[in-house]
This record gives C-alpha cells, structure tokens and sequence, in this order.
C-alpha cells in the first residue's frame, strides 16, 4: 500500500530577486518517511527547504511561484497563519541555535508561546520531548542549568527537543549533523530513524553515507534543478540518469 502524501511542491520556482535560485521543483513527501535532499554546494537544497515552512519570506526581495501543500492545503494561500504553519512544519539548524535560558525554559519556550501556562502540563512537555530527543537522560538533572553549557551534539538534540515540543507533523534538517563529531552524528542519525516513525522529515545532507543510513528516498539537486528523485536503495544502486550516477561515484561536485 502507496504511504499517504504528508507534503508536496509541484512546478515550484524561486526567485531572489531576479536571479532564479530553483526551477520547477515537483517532490512528493510521504508520512512516516525520510527524504534526503543531496547536491553540490549551492545547488538550491537549503533555499529549497525553506520555501517547505515560508522562511525565504523573512529575506526581502524574494518571489516563488507553484504550489507547496502540506495536508493537500496550499501553504502560500493568503489566509494561512505561519506561525501555525511553522509549528506543523518544524526546523532544525545546521548549526545549534539554543536560547541563552536554562535547558527546561529552551524547550518550554514553543508551548508557552501557544499559549500553554499549566506548569504541569510544560513539565510533561519538556521531559516528552527531551526523551524523544534521546537527551532526557543526559539532562534531566540539569533542566534549571544554562543549555550553552551542553556540548555541541547536546545542543543540537535540544534544537530538535525543542522543535519537537510542539508537536510538528514535519521535521525539515538543515545539514544537522555537518558541525557535529562522529559520535554526536551517530546519535542524530539514530534519532532521525525513530522520528520517523512518529513525522514525517526531509533532511538536507552533503553526506551521501549519511543519506543512504537515515532516508527513505533521496533527492538529487543539481543548479536549482532536481534532477532524479527516487527511493534512496534505487538512487545509490542503479541511478537512472548519468548525471546522477557521476555525481554519486565522485566524478563532480
């Protein structure tokens, strides 16, 4: 049975400015999937993965045409609240991002926002999403201490704790394990296979181990193009088109 459609782009471009930085961009995303965006280095992933929660909107000048759906609804459309959208559609940095508060005020922070004021209930939270995160038990006997003190691979599952306390539908990673040591990336890439269980998450990676370990299927982008998308075993072993097939052998980028 064919997963559900969680979210899709279809002929999607965008523009800063006048320079056009993605060119007509259609990718299904699947529930309770992971898909790795892969490319060269400016090749339009990140811009990409911003357009799927209206960051790109936050830089002036910026334009984008075609459709962004999450839940089959347009995102774009003039009534949508993006503060709700960006807390369906959940996001992690490439370079930990941690509030300058204690641990439990860095993840309480999204659902009192929201309007949760029950310290109970922000309690239940921070612990929920500390162990979803797999930090809780690193932590739980540091919640009032400053989180700069945490390690950098602590502090990006914080930001991904932190994203997860209001309870996203989809998780979008920005390269979230590039600034982390081996062991810290280990354990985000097993974080990512149990969240996915949970959400749906596309992740951007200039690590093609790393997308074929934690991905359902994988994305190739190539100078604002996607070039093949398919499930990541098919990508990595039999690639349909060459340009695909050189980039992952190593012959570009």
């Amino acid at each position: 049975m064919k997963p559900n459609i969680k979210m899709c782009t279809k002929n999607l471009d965008f523009y800063y400015n006048k320079f056009q930085a993605l060119h007509n961009i259609s990718i299904d995303f699947y529930e309770y999937q992971s898909t790795a965006l892969i490319g060269p280095s400016g090749c339009g992933k990140s811009t990409y993965l911003k357009c799927l929660n209206r960051m790109n909107e936050l830089i002036p000048k910026t334009k984008i045409k075609g459709e962004v759906k999450l839940n089959n609804h347009m995102i774009y459309a003039p009534d949508i609240d993006v503060v709700h959208l960006r807390r369906k559609v959940g996001m992690v940095f490439q370079k930990p991002n941690p509030f300058p508060k204690t641990i439990f005020d860095n993840i309480a922070y999204g659902p009192i926002i929201n309007g949760e004021k029950n310290k109970s209930k922000l309690t239940q939270v921070v612990e929920k999403s500390l162990k979803q995160a797999a930090i809780w038990d690193e932590v739980k006997d540091r919640l009032n201490h400053n989180a700069l003190g945490l390690s950098g691979g602590q502090q990006q599952r914080l930001c991904i704790a932190r994203a997860l306390a209001v309870d996203p539908e989809v998780l979008l990673m920005d390269e979230p394990a590039s600034a982390l040591d081996p062991i810290a990336t280990q354990k985000i890439e097993e974080l990512i296979n149990v969240l996915k269980q949970k959400l749906t998450i596309i992740i951007v990676t200039h690590n093609m181990q790393q997308a074929a370990r934690v991905s359902d299927r994988t994305a190739f982008f190539y100078m604002g193009k996607l070039i093949e998308v398919n499930n990541t075993k098919t990508l990595f072993t039999n690639p349909g088109l060459k340009q695909t097939e050189d980039y992952i052998t190593g012959r570009f980028g």
